[in-house]
């Protein structure tokens, strides 16, 4: 098919990925939108097979080339393709025959990354709330009778002359300071944020001092910065202990993915900053946001968890508490950020989104 000089014109000016192919799926135009979106060219793909742009299952290439040797339509929702660049995407995507058997077809991809990110994003901020407003009714059902076991066991214990019943008491005293410490670090930090300018790149790489320290070197870190990121408005102090949950997390998976699999590549963390221009978190658009992805070597974080992870009380390891992620959305989301996690075996990322604007 050749098209025509008119049409190439208006084609290209569309939003919508478009490409032609062959009834044997060979590209032979694409548009700007569709070049963009799949990283490629047209003088670099014209006359390739379309799998040659992007990874599919070949049951959907089977019906693919089914609907072009019938003349048939076909449509696939929320197809996820892989491009030889490594970059996934999620897309709509229809064929339709462009005239009589056999024809030319016409294979338009509408991307829906963005579209399940607002939503993705909207239930982690409708699941931040409803967590938050659970433990402050918690909290408040556990304080009030912690302080009195508290007292009542002071009370007791200055009546008590013989030590070892004493000791009883103690322990009851300890116990109930333990359980209110606990609540407390649910709640999270109740101080008010001391906000000012604020170097994301000194919080990391102070992140990054402590780390070293305390796996005695032995953790290896990649560093990939954005040096044109400008200060973000934020409270230093508790974004470094923000982002230092998420670390130590990395860290301890890194080493247990090391452990299981013997001498292999060392535990490793990444630290990589980007800037995000026009960005949505959640209901608002932020003229420019930070993004920062620490990504670990790890065993990655079971199917049954990823979901919940940001629950207080959720682990997936024998000795956690399941508070420090749920603490580290709770800060990030006074900064009118947002916290994602994408994990498979072998890498698990923590994306942090901070809005690089003061937000009131």
């Amino acid at each position: 098919m050749d098209i025509s000089a008119e049409y190439k014109h208006i084609l290209d000016n569309l939003t919508t990925a478009v490409l032609v192919l062959t009834p044997a799926l060979k590209v032979q135009y694409l548009n700007t939108a569709a070049e963009n979106l799949l990283e490629t060219s047209l003088t670099r793909i014209n006359g390739h097979l379309v799998s040659d742009l992007f990874i599919e299952s070949a049951k959907a290439l089977e019906t693919l080339f089914a609907a072009a040797s019938n003349g048939n339509s076909y449509t696939k929702r929320e197809a996820e393709f892989m491009l030889v660049s490594g970059s996934r995407f999620t897309v709509d995507y229809s064929v339709s025959p462009m005239g009589s058997e056999p024809s030319d077809l016409l294979m338009e991809l509408q991307p829906r990354d963005r579209l399940l990110r607002i939503s993705r994003e909207e239930d982690i901020i409708a699941q931040q709330e409803t967590t938050r407003i659970l433990v402050r009714g918690m909290a408040h059902e556990i304080k009030n009778p912690l302080g009195g076991i508290r007292g009542a066991a002071q009370l007791l214990d200055r009546e008590l002359n013989d030590e070892g019943q004493r000791e009883y008491t103690r322990v009851i005293i300890d116990e109930a300071d333990r359980l209110r410490g606990l609540v407390d670090r649910m709640l999270g930090p109740n101080r008010a944020l001391k906000l000012a300018p604020t170097n994301v790149h000194e919080i990391l790489e102070r992140v990054r001092t402590l780390l070293e320290a305390e796996s005695r070197n032995q953790l290896v870190f990649e560093r990939d910065y954005d040096p044109s990121l400008p200060d973000l408005i934020g409270d230093k102090e508790q974004l470094i202990q923000a982002f230092l949950n998420i670390a130590r997390n990395a860290m301890e998976a890194a080493f247990e993915q090391t452990d299981k699999r013997g001498v292999t590549d060392p535990p490793t963390i990444r630290f990589r900053t980007r800037a995000l221009r026009q960005f949505t978190i959640g209901h608002q658009r932020h003229r420019l946001v930070c993004r920062v992805d620490v990504i670990d070597n790890g065993p990655g974080i079971p199917a049954n968890l990823l979901q919940n992870v940001f629950y207080p009380m959720i682990s997936g390891r024998a000795n956690g508490t399941g508070l420090g992620l749920s603490i580290t959305q709770s800060i990030v989301g006074q900064h009118h950020g947002l916290v994602e996690c994408e994990s498979e075996p072998g890498r698990t990322n923590f994306i942090i989104f901070l809005p690089l604007e003061e937000t009131s």
